[in-house]
């Protein structure tokens, strides 16, 4: 095996291009919604990457953790109607433990509004629903296709269906179909918060229903190119950027300018698939590292951290970040490569009030670890040699030895039967 000998050397950068470094990272959140989902980065001196979002891709994915379509962050914010009112009776079902199920399966469609009355978005939200309820109804009386439902999160009858369908988010508003499973998905409108958008969206699904338009999860009913409703419970994060060589922190959390969150149930449990520092190693890169080396570029890779539930928990990742430099002996004619290897420590905060995050803090240490091939000193080749050359002689003589003395005593042994 091919040993090797290494040096520390303090890092200097020969331009102020070294001066930043890449950070390619993956992460799974099996429960964090895409819509929610941002990701910071900051350095040591509280300076923000406003950049970022460019440079990051969000995948939704089911509760199987399988891809269920890429997600694109509106380019602009959800718009709500301020000067709604709804005269009359209220016209959306409200729903309880004891009647959402016969109701589920009575219409082949229901739209949930799940809220909290002290949520600023839900009471927003309120007449604007009603209204739309009071439309739909109008418009399709005595029709049991669709009808639109709500469920009060806060309530003694109903906050048990929050838990069920995971509600961290207010307001939430999802679609139940008729022919429902037990594990199935129900898809989320994101779309704008006005009578019109909200009646035009459930229209579509009369028109699925009708098969006037093909059925489906995914629907874009104003055709802006911009998803109103889709499936997805989770969400997978990716992106590379570039840091400046001194401490700092990449973050990521729930964060909406049209929600408000419960972060009691609000669930950051996540696997990183992958995290690295540096340019991307090509394949003979990597057969040159050592394995010890080679294990720590990506020493937290397929790592899974959980959270408890119904306890804000927050994940830290602390990793500090060296540089390595491995010349590979010439016989091999390979050039010097070069990775970044870190160690990692994880922690959980559990804290009541605390906003559920992860964060990643690292540090990218000065100083370069420098792995060349352990070549002899022509005095061991010697000395081995000569111990070599002296077991042989010694083994020989040993072996000479005990077969002059066997000889010798055949040879007593002969002599005596002679005389006998």
């Amino acid at each position: 095996s091919l040993q090797t000998e290494s040096k520390v050397i303090l890092d200097h950068f020969e331009s102020s291009a070294d001066d930043t470094l890449q950070v390619n990272f993956n992460f799974s959140f099996p429960r964090l919604k895409c819509e929610y989902a941002s990701v910071d980065a900051t350095n040591f001196m509280g300076t923000h990457d406003a950049g970022l979002a460019a440079r990051v891709s969000k995948v939704r994915l089911d509760d199987k953790g399988k891809s269920v379509g890429r997600h694109e962050d509106k380019k602009k914010e959800v718009r709500h109607s301020t000067d709604e009112t709804h005269e009359g009776p209220e016209t959306a079902l409200a729903l309880t433990t004891d009647n959402f199920e016969a109701n589920h399966h009575k219409y082949d469609v229901m739209i949930v509004n799940f809220f909290a009355p002290w949520c600023h978005w839900c009471q927003k939200l309120a007449p604007v629903w009603e209204k739309s309820s009071a439309t739909i109804r109008q418009k399709h009386p005595s029709d049991e296709q669709l009808i639109l439902g709500k469920v009060d999160c806060t309530g003694h009858a109903s906050e048990s269906l929050c838990i069920k369908y995971r509600i961290d988010a207010f307001p939430t508003i999802l679609v139940f179909r008729k022919d429902d499973k037990g594990n199935s998905e129900h898809e989320s409108y994101h779309g704008e918060r006005s009578v019109n958008a909200i009646t035009a969206w459930a229209e579509h699904f009369i028109a699925q229903l009708k098969k006037e338009v093909p059925k489906t999860r995914n629907v874009d009913a104003d055709k802006d190119g911009v998803l109103d409703s889709h499936n997805g419970v989770g969400c997978m994060i990716s992106g590379l950027l570039h840091v400046q060589r001194a401490p700092g922190m990449l973050k990521i959390q729930a964060v909406s300018d049209s929600h408000d969150f419960n972060w009691e149930t609000m669930d950051v449990s996540h696997t990183v698939n992958h995290l690295s520092f540096g340019p991307f190693l090509s394949e003979q890169a990597w057969m040159v590292l050592p394995p010890h080396i080679a294990a720590s570029v990506g020493a937290l890779d397929d790592k899974s951290f959980t959270s408890d539930q119904h306890i804000p928990t927050t994940h830290e990742h602390y990793v500090k970040v060296v540089r390595h430099e491995v010349t590979p002996p010439a016989r091999w004619k390979a050039e010097t490569v070069t990775s970044y290897g870190y160690v990692v420590h994880s922690n959980n905060i559990q804290k009541v009030g605390e906003v559920p995050t992860v964060r990643l803090n690292y540090d990218i240490l000065p100083i370069v670890v420098q792995f060349t091939e352990k070549k002899q000193a022509l005095y061991h080749f010697i000395t081995q040699l000569c111990a070599i050359v002296g077991g042989v002689f010694t083994v020989a003589g040993i072996v000479a030895s005990i077969t002059d003395k066997g000889l010798s005593a055949m040879t007593k042994k002969q002599e005596l039967g002679k005389l006998g």
